[in-house]
């Protein structure tokens, strides 16, 4: 599959850079490059490319309110590219939400240098971005349950694990859980720049307190810990009162932190009172863990196809029989609450 491949940037360089990176691969083809808002939408509408890199920050209408456009007016893949300052992390986390299937981190240098230095990551994430259901986020929001409000629990805690298309998702089931939730441990694949920016938007858009996983924390309902990116493994110890342990170690099913490492150590201490569920990303992190909490007696879910951005680790996890239930993005906080409620 030829990947045919429209460039936005306000940058001459950076446009140069990109083209020259993503030349590189056989499997994608640059057909146009746009400098501004204006060019870029004729572009599109002329030439109906199959992925949009998009620069985050330009003159006249910003990156952002360009891509919330794309995504209402004519869906497609984006891949964003972004520096990975604080501010940087915050604008990107926005453009994932709003429909962008990935980012990248905006190069710094001479261009020589960076070519040099150049692991294909970009022309990856271009060519994965081409094989995403973009239309899956419009079909899911009409489905979304609100919250529920009286909610009393069964003593049950919730895993989740996620990878691409999960920030938008991920805000979907956390903004469905009552503030007194059960308590919810997630792994998002994310760098550790982003983590924390992420963690904070969820928890001022959700009910239940939404923080960074901390080491020897212990798990208390109504609260959220996600995964500190790119460092260790979180996974859960203590049988009695489970608490947060922050592993360092191999990446494991290609990924650090690993969703494998948090299902497979609720599999070993909850004794069956838990919930997992796996959502929309690309690869197989996930799908044995998933498999080794059923097993173990505890209730899994995993994301429909049709409301997967990427319809990876969950088909995965499908095949396995890992999942007692397979559920559209919009039910899935109301089936989770269920399954923990006394």
């Amino acid at each position: 599959m030829i990947v045919r491949t429209v460039i936005v940037d306000d940058s001459p360089t950076m446009r140069r850079l990109i083209a020259t990176m993503l030349r590189r691969d056989p499997d994608i083809l640059v057909i146009g490059e746009a400098d501004g808002v204006e060019s870029a939408r004729q572009l599109i509408r002329d030439l109906n490319p199959d992925v949009v890199t998009l620069d985050v920050e330009m003159p006249g209408m910003n990156g952002l309110d360009f891509l919330e456009r794309i995504m209402r007016l004519r869906p497609m893949p984006v891949v964003m590219v972004s520096t990975l300052t604080a501010h940087g992390a915050d604008v990107t986390l926005r453009a994932l939400e709003l429909g962008a299937v990935d980012y990248f981190p905006k190069p710094t240098g001479p261009i020589e240098d960076l070519l040099r230095t150049d692991d294909g990551s970009l022309a990856s994430k271009v060519r994965d971005a081409a094989r995403t259901c973009v239309q899956a986020r419009a079909r899911r929001r009409a489905s979304t349950m609100p919250p529920q409000l009286n909610f009393n629990g069964n003593g049950f805690l919730i895993g989740i694990g996620a990878s691409t298309g999960g920030v938008e998702a991920l805000l979907e089931v956390l903004s469905g859980f009552p503030a007194n939730c059960p308590p919810t441990v997630v792994v998002q694949h994310m760098p550790g720049t982003f983590t924390q920016q992420f963690a904070n938007r969820l928890d001022q858009q959700c009910l239940p307190t939404v923080e960074i996983a901390r080491q020897d924390a212990f798990l208390q309902p109504g609260h959220v810990y996600i995964a500190p990116g790119g460092e260790r493994h979180l996974t859960l110890r203590s049988p009695e009162r489970p608490f947060c342990s922050l592993r360092e170690g191999e990446t494991v099913s290609g990924h650090r932190p690993s969703v494998d490492m948090l299902f497979r150590s609720i599999a070993k201490i909850a004794g069956g009172r838990a919930v997992g569920v796996l959502l929309t990303g690309m690869g197989a992190d996930g799908a044995a863990g998933l498999l080794e909490m059923r097993t173990s007696g505890c209730v899994t879910i995993a994301q429909d196809k049709s409301t997967s951005v990427v319809f990876g680790m969950p088909r995965i996890a499908i095949e396995m029989e890992a999942a007692n239930h397979v559920v559209p993005l919009g039910r899935i906080a109301a089936k989770a609450i269920e399954l923990c409620s006394a």
